[in-house]
């Protein structure tokens, strides 16, 4: 059976994945069954080439087809940010809390309680034979300053998808149905079974 690592450290993240994944004639592992492997140097300019960097890093150093995305917020009223620093808006080993309060402060500073914005996602797929796959994700909702919902991660608490529900309120299956990252691995998906086909 083919076996694709999906090249994240973050467990909610291959939880996520792995669950839309489970369709493929896969065996899907993460990054936590091969040790401690060192990070992938994130310096592109795009989520799109995050992605591929991502995917390419962790093909060659597990010997094995990975599949990694690079995803992140864009807020319209602070230009786009955090967008590809998404992860690391307040600092490079920021976890949720840190980075949410940084968005906080962010709007504070700019003196609005909420602001047009889209959660974007880039997939990429690479394979050990050099093929090369890249889908893409995006939903558009609103950043407010009340957090709403315990479900989710990173800034899922203020994403608003309408006037009421965050993105943290929804059943995994529901995000899943409806989030940037949701989008981009159906496409995948998609892209893959006719690869395995």
């Amino acid at each position: 059976m083919k076996k694709i690592v999906i090249g994240s450290k973050n467990s909610d993240k291959v939880k996520e994945m792995r669950r839309i994944l489970s369709s493929l004639p896969t065996e899907i592992l993460s990054l936590a069954d091969f040790g401690d492997l060192p990070d992938a140097v994130e310096d592109g300019l795009t989520f799109e080439a995050n992605a591929l960097i991502k995917a390419r890093f962790f093909c060659n150093q597990t010997g094995l087809a990975c599949l990694a995305d690079d995803s992140g917020l864009e807020v319209d009223v602070l230009g786009g940010l955090p967008g590809v620093h998404s992860a690391r808006f307040a600092g490079y080993h920021a976890d949720d809390a840190t980075n949410n309060q940084k968005l906080l402060d962010e709007l504070k500073r700019v003196g609005v309680s909420e602001s047009a914005a889209d959660y974007r996602c880039a997939l990429a797929f690479v394979d050990t034979d050099g093929t090369e796959l890249l889908t893409e994700g995006r939903i558009d909702g609103k950043i407010k300053i009340v957090p709403q919902g315990n479900g989710g991660f990173g800034y899922d608490p203020y994403f608003y998808i309408d006037e009421r529900r965050t993105m943290a309120q929804l059943s995994t299956d529901d995000k899943n149905s409806i989030s940037h990252r949701g989008k981009a691995l159906k496409e995948m998906v998609l892209q893959l079974k006719k690869k395995f086909s």
